[in-house]
């Protein structure tokens, strides 16, 4: 009886190794992947989230607030990756911040829109009405481009990104007034029009109905193609390709249709 309880001890303590090593395998197959976004876009990561889970790569969504956030969470290993902004915020971003990140897909295009309440065209504001606009450099340069457009200002067009000071015409002497971007939406019970970026527009739910002047998709709209970023050094990280395959799918096509109701289009 003593021989044979021996046996079994050695027999296993053999055998816990190679049980510990089979349960590193498993664990070890299956991939974490944090992914930085805007929280209104969790309904088009989440069925991204869940087919990617077949394939062993499990999406941790971490969503942000504000645009000073995803870039500042990449840089320091918070998220592998983010999904958040159009090309030339990510240029913007690494000059002013000596940061190395990098497109490592397209998402979608998503014009720039003015929205009111209180209006229903650009010809119906008044002299000294308010309009609120993006306050980061990137997007309060574009909105004011966007402004010019319409005819309500002109700026200094040597410059890729004004800011209000460099409004060289204003005949209505319109109140330009830069806020947080996501308090644009907020803004419009005050203001006579603001300037709203897509993922807000489509947070605040604001009807198409209350646009009255969106940016042209042209040429000229290519730098704000929205993208799938992480650092310089893992643009080759093949989880990461994985991932924006899947985002660059029909089934995402479907849901860029259905939850941003022609705010966005796919730009793959």
């Amino acid at each position: 009886m003593k021989k044979s309880f021996k046996h079994f001890s050695w027999l296993l303590l053999l055998l816990i190794p190679l049980l510990i090593v089979s349960g590193c395998g498993k664990s070890s197959s299956s991939k974490t992947v944090k992914v930085g976004i805007m929280g209104s876009d969790e309904k088009i990561w989440k069925p991204i989230q869940k087919r990617l889970k077949k394939q062993g790569i499990n999406i941790k969504l971490v969503t942000f607030t504000d645009y000073n956030q995803p870039n500042a969470a990449l840089t320091n290993h918070e998220v592998d990756i983010n999904s958040f902004q159009h090309t030339y915020f990510m240029q913007q971003w690494n000059k002013a911040h000596k940061t190395h990140i990098v497109s490592i897909g397209k998402t979608m295009r998503a014009p720039l829109r003015l929205y009111s309440k209180k209006v229903k065209s650009v010809s119906d504001i008044k002299k000294g009405d308010q309009i609120t606009i993006p306050n980061d450099s990137t997007n309060e340069g574009r909105a004011l481009h966007l402004l010019q457009s319409a005819g309500l200002i002109k700026v200094n067009n040597k410059l890729a990104l004004p800011t209000p000071k460099n409004i060289t015409e204003n005949k209505l002497h319109l109140k330009i007034t830069p806020v947080d971007a996501a308090q644009t939406p907020r803004s419009l019970s005050d203001a006579a029009g603001a300037v709203i970026n897509n993922e807000f527009a489509a947070e605040a739910k604001l009807p198409n109905s209350e646009t009255i002047y969106k940016e042209k998709l042209n040429k000229a709209s290519i730098p704000y193609i929205n993208i799938i970023a992480t650092n310089k050094a893992d643009k080759n990280n093949k989880t990461y390709k994985k991932i924006v395959k899947a985002y660059q799918s029909n089934e995402t096509k479907k849901l860029i249709k259905k939850y941003y109701n022609g705010l966005s289009v796919p730009a793959w």
